[in-house]
């Protein structure tokens, strides 16, 4: 199966380059100054592997994972357009769920399948992957959940590559409860400017991460996708803890790099206002974030 990885930040990096390390054909598509570092340095993941990528992008693929940021999406989806077969499973490892309509109306949904990654990995200075801990997960399915006679291909592809990887009938689902996690967590940090354990640790902490999660919650209630037991758990554990935890919005925020605020946070607080679902503590820091972005990059939007 030739295996096309969009984006070799933190998150492509690290799962196209545990698929290469694994002997997968793997392509990545990245953009000038990225292959010309892959090129000099190789495509390294920190203290355990050097692999030396391809970025010569020719034909089409079976399998293309699309792993960058949100802001990056529509430049993404006509680069990659010459490599999407009749075939070809699309496969998004990004944050939210504005990709999914971009992702259909670009190739159909035939191609376009729904994604969910895990994992905790920033760039360090010199542009190597590093994997902040153990998590490394991805599940993946057609976006209606039926039988799909390419999903044993695919299946076989993301598996025994050093990573989880499992298929999913209920891939919206997972995208929603991973959305809220993200919006709760996102907000949380950005807005305090501070990590989870800090947070819980300071007057009102605690409480402040409650109403914030039952926010997000809410939301994702009252457009059907309602988190399941297991989901809240995870998002309990992850405001409750009183470890130094924080999420990639706020690593970038304090980097001084662009945030993907309109993607978790401003698309959660419309669709609460699609619903009717007061959000006012995600409003606040889609508020702060937009302004964040705006004074850097102008209206949110960083340059390519």
């Amino acid at each position: 199966m030739r295996i096309l990885v969009v984006g070799a930040g933190a998150t492509g990096g690290y799962f196209g380059g545990r698929l290469l390390q694994a002997g997968r054909d793997v392509t990545f598509l990245v953009r000038p100054a990225r292959a010309a570092l892959l090129a000099e340095r190789g495509l390294r993941i920190k203290g355990e592997a050097v692999l030396q990528p391809s970025t010569a992008v020719s034909g089409t693929y079976d399998l293309v994972l699309l792993a960058v940021k949100s802001y990056s999406l529509e430049s993404a989806l006509a680069d990659v357009a010459p490599a999407v077969g009749p075939r070809s499973v699309v496969i998004p490892l990004l944050n939210g769920m504005r990709h999914v309509d971009a992702m259909v109306g670009a190739f159909g949904a035939e191609r376009a399948w729904g994604g969910v990654c895990m994992i905790h990995a920033t760039l360090d200075d010199a542009g190597d992957v590093i994997q902040m801990t153990g998590l490394h997960r991805i599940a993946y399915g057609p976006l209606d959940g039926g039988p799909d006679d390419r999903l044993e291909g695919v299946t076989a592809a993301l598996t025994g590559a050093g990573f989880d990887s499992r298929p999913s009938t209920a891939i919206v689902q997972e995208m929603w409860e991973k959305w809220v996690l993200l919006a709760t967590l996102g907000s949380a940090t950005t807005l305090l400017r501070a990590s989870m354990g800090a947070i819980n640790a300071a007057p009102g902490g605690a409480a402040f991460g409650q109403a914030l999660a039952a926010e997000a919650v809410a939301v994702a209630t009252a457009a059907g996708h309602a988190p399941r037991a297991k989901a809240l758990a995870m998002l309990e554990g992850a405001i409750s803890t009183t470890e130094p935890t924080t999420s990639s919005m706020y690593r970038d925020l304090v980097q001084g790099l662009p945030v993907e605020a309109d993607a978790i946070v401003g698309d959660m607080v419309a669709e609460a206002a699609k619903h009717g679902v007061a959000v006012p503590l995600l409003s606040a820091a889609y508020t702060g974030l937009a302004i964040y972005s705006d004074s850097r990059y102008g209206h949110g939007v960083p340059p390519n």
